[in-house]
């Protein structure tokens, strides 16, 4: 299994995986560099992987890195985590987050709800990453600021914005107006609200690093950081 670590210096957080006759596979475009005996390969897509990517913001080639040596993926001024999955577990994570996973780690895609994409801002077609572990693995996810995780047993989360960056296959995910009547919608000044409810585990970030959060402000963040999402 590879390892995972999050290093960071001048306000900058990455992260290194270190290979020992190890895979990995990373986002489209994350590598940094890297040290050592380690092949990089970019297998072709599926049919339908190539015909989900045409209605989402999903990455169509996600490269392989397999080997022995040490994996430096590009810094960020937002923070990553490290998932612990076991055999049999399955998350949905949003778009933008995944950044790594081990070879143990399968990844497809989920699509949401028509009306949960529409109330998102998503179109018609909303799809976004699974992980299932066919065996013990990691993977490291792209965030905006720290994470904590909530444990639902038959409860209801409502969040004001997309702060959930992940959740099991038990969390049920929709979106709808936060007051009974449209009236008092427009006149809460509140977004639409994010409902999760069901058995299961969440990973949410509610509060964003301090420079993420100026450089977001100011449109300072390349293409493929981890947005602010509201």
């Amino acid at each position: 299994m590879a390892q995972f670590d999050i290093q960071s210096s001048e306000g900058m957080h990455w992260v290194k995986v270190t290979l020992k006759d190890d895979a990995v596979r990373t986002e489209k475009g994350a590598l940094n560099h890297f040290v050592g005996d380690i092949k990089m390969d970019t297998p072709l897509p599926t049919l339908r992987s190539a015909g989900v990517a045409l209605f989402s913001e999903e990455s169509l080639f996600r490269p392989y890195y397999e080997g022995t040596g040490e994996l430096y993926l590009d810094s960020s001024l937002g923070g990553f985590h490290i998932l612990q999955m076991q055999a049999g577990d399955s998350w949905i994570v949003d778009n933008g987050v995944y950044w790594a996973s081990d070879d143990e780690i399968d990844l497809s895609v989920q699509r949401e709800a028509v009306l949960t994409a529409f109330w998102a801002g998503e179109g018609l077609f909303w799809y976004q990453t699974r992980l299932r572990a066919k065996a013990a693995g990691r993977a490291a996810l792209a965030t905006t600021g720290p994470v904590e995780e909530v444990v639902l047993n038959g409860q209801r989360l409502v969040v004001d914005g997309r702060m959930v960056i992940a959740r099991t296959d038990g969390i049920q995910y929709t979106i709808c107006k936060p007051t009974r009547s449209w009236i008092g919608y427009l006149l809460s000044g509140q977004q639409a609200a994010h409902v999760y409810e069901g058995s299961g585990r969440l990973l949410i970030s509610t509060t964003p690093y301090w420079r993420h959060a100026v450089a977001s402000r100011y449109g300072l963040l390349g293409p493929a950081a981890p947005q602010l999402m509201a």
